[in-house]
């Protein structure tokens, strides 16, 4: 029996996802003993749509957790999300965060963000403008390439580093 057991345990591993879950329809990733990040159910499945909020704070297991980063490709492809108004806990968004998608036209970014990981909004052909928090002090590279509806943009006084691409092929960029 114990042979079969770990045969068994060694051809078929156990996948544990303990470390998410699931509230109001979106999917979080415990990132500390207080904190979450958001995720995505599977890559490239766009798992949202429509106008969504991110709360501060999510209880899950008679646990309260800070919601502090939007993670690496959370949102990516999430072709039908029109907006994201987005927690004043929030401190970073990941990589290819919200790339491709493509009816996202509003973004409400916190005071608190502090980093935004490249190509985050590549590729978000329906952002009109946005307004860059003032913590902010780095764009990374392709952060809003080929954002091609993108006609205005309010930088930071406070930003040090434009990365390489982060405006490609912003044909429609009138204001910075």
């Amino acid at each position: 029996k114990k042979l079969l057991l770990s045969f068994l345990l060694f051809r078929f591993p156990f996948v544990h996802y303990g470390n998410e879950f699931k509230v109001d329809g979106i999917y979080y990733n415990i990132t500390s003993d207080s904190t979450v990040e958001v995720t995505y159910l599977s890559l490239y499945s766009g798992n949202y749509s429509g106008n969504i909020i991110v709360p501060e704070t999510v209880s899950y297991n008679n646990k309260t957790y800070t919601i502090k980063e939007i993670g690496d490709n959370a949102f990516e492809q999430c072709a039908n999300l029109i907006s994201i108004t987005l927690p004043n806990s929030l401190t970073s968004i990941g990589e290819f965060a919200f790339v491709s998608c493509k009816s996202l036209s509003r973004i409400v970014f916190p005071n608190s963000i502090t980093s935004i990981g490249e190509y985050a909004f590549g590729s978000c052909t329906s952002l009109d403008s946005l307004y860059i928090p003032e913590n902010v002090k780095e764009i990374a590279i392709g952060t809003f390439s080929f954002c091609t509806n993108l006609h205005y943009i309010t930088l930071p006084d406070s930003l040090t580093r434009i990365g390489s691409d982060a405006f490609y092929e912003c044909s429609s960029l009138n204001s910075i």
